[in-house]
């Protein structure tokens, strides 16, 4: 590894631990009641699972790029790590933006009926629908608490985003809950514009301007529409072809949801009519009555018809596209080498194998 890889490293993992003991602290830890006691517990898990933190390492990044390295070093009460002064507005806003995550996963997986969360079982499969429910409540109020300790302008932001992911989340459950597959690769990526790509690139690239004590750059909403569906694009991809290890998630979890993919609603788009009709049969049944050769069956033919190759081209040309628009916004940013770890995070992201 070159030096400047070895930079880049230890720079996104101190962003990434500055985040993790921003949670620590913020989290409630003991309760003399037992039922209180679980329930802290409860919130702790997700974020506790780890994760990559790639928002709220996008948040801090962002600030950097904005907020240069100039003022000097301070500490964080609490925190090991020393923060600069805007630094210590952007870890706050970092550190809400991977709360509302891990809030609205416990919630996902209970909406999607998932079995599984980063390599364990979800919290709802381990403790019961409503407490893992009003968990995610909790985790929620508490997201606010670390907003409340950002700037004021940063509210705002954190309010359009929760807008726009709960839309794009009620299109996806609500194709789902009508039985609706005559759905359009435009349906598709309107979707996945609201229900990913907000909160994972257009949010975090614009509250790290505004820790930064700027306004955000508008051209960070295209941008980040575009890398935000190409990323998803890529893990619906993940989903039927990762290795089950690399992946952390349910492998193939997306068939048994029913989830409206853009590789498979092009794959439906061309079946033959009795694969089509053997589709909707299988699909349009509740996740516990799937048949497991059903499914294998429906994933042999989506594999095998070059679905999967169509929807990574469709990602890249996005990811191209986003990466282009957000090179040019980020070019009169003052701090270059922030930059370029962003623009080589993004990619990564927007890339990824894994």
């Amino acid at each position: 590894m070159s030096h400047e890889a070895r930079v880049i490293v230890s720079t996104v993992n101190d962003l990434s631990e500055l985040i993790r003991q921003f949670i620590h602290h913020l989290l409630p830890q003991n309760h003399p009641r037992a039922e209180i006691e679980l329930l802290y517990r409860m919130m702790r898990d997700y974020p506790e699972r780890g994760g990559k933190r790639i928002r709220g390492q996008l948040v801090l990044m962002s600030a950097l790029a904005y907020g240069g390295r100039t003022e000097p070093l301070e500490r964080v009460p609490g925190l090991e790590l020393p923060m600069s002064g805007f630094m210590a507005r952007a870890v706050p806003l970092a550190s809400a933006l991977e709360l509302f995550q891990n809030w609205v996963l416990i919630h996902d997986d209970i909406e999607d009926e998932s079995e599984e969360r980063r390599g364990s079982p979800a919290l709802h499969r381990i403790h019961g629908m409503a407490l893992a429910l009003n968990a995610g409540d909790a985790l929620h109020v508490y997201m606010w608490e670390a907003v409340f300790q950002g700037p004021a302008e940063a509210r705002a932001e954190f309010l359009e985003t929760i807008h726009r992911t709960a839309e794009g989340q009620h299109m996806d459950l609500g194709w789902v809950a009508a039985e609706r597959w005559d759905i359009s690769p435009q349906d598709y990526l309107e979707m996945v514009r609201l229900k990913t790509a907000y909160y994972t690139v257009v949010a975090p690239l614009r509250l790290g301007m505004i820790a930064a004590g700027l306004t955000p750059d508008p051209r960070f909403l295209e941008a980040g529409l575009a890398l935000g569906a190409a990323f998803q694009i890529r893990d619906d991809v993940l989903n039927l072809t990762a290795d089950r290890l690399d992946y952390g998630k349910e492998i193939a979890g997306d068939l048994l949801e029913g989830k409206r993919t853009l590789m498979l609603l092009w794959w439906l788009e061309r079946a033959n009519p009795e694969q089509h009709e053997f589709f909707l049969k299988a699909m349009n049944k509740p996740r516990v009555d799937k048949s497991a050769q059903d499914m294998a069956q429906i994933l042999e033919w989506l594999l095998s018809s070059g679905a999967p190759q169509h929807a990574m081209t469709v990602a890249n040309a996005e990811a191209e596209r986003g990466l282009h628009i957000l090179e040019q916004a980020l070019s009169d940013a003052p701090n270059g080498r922030a930059v370029k770890i962003i623009l080589e995070q993004m990619r990564s992201l927007a890339t990824r194998t894994h």
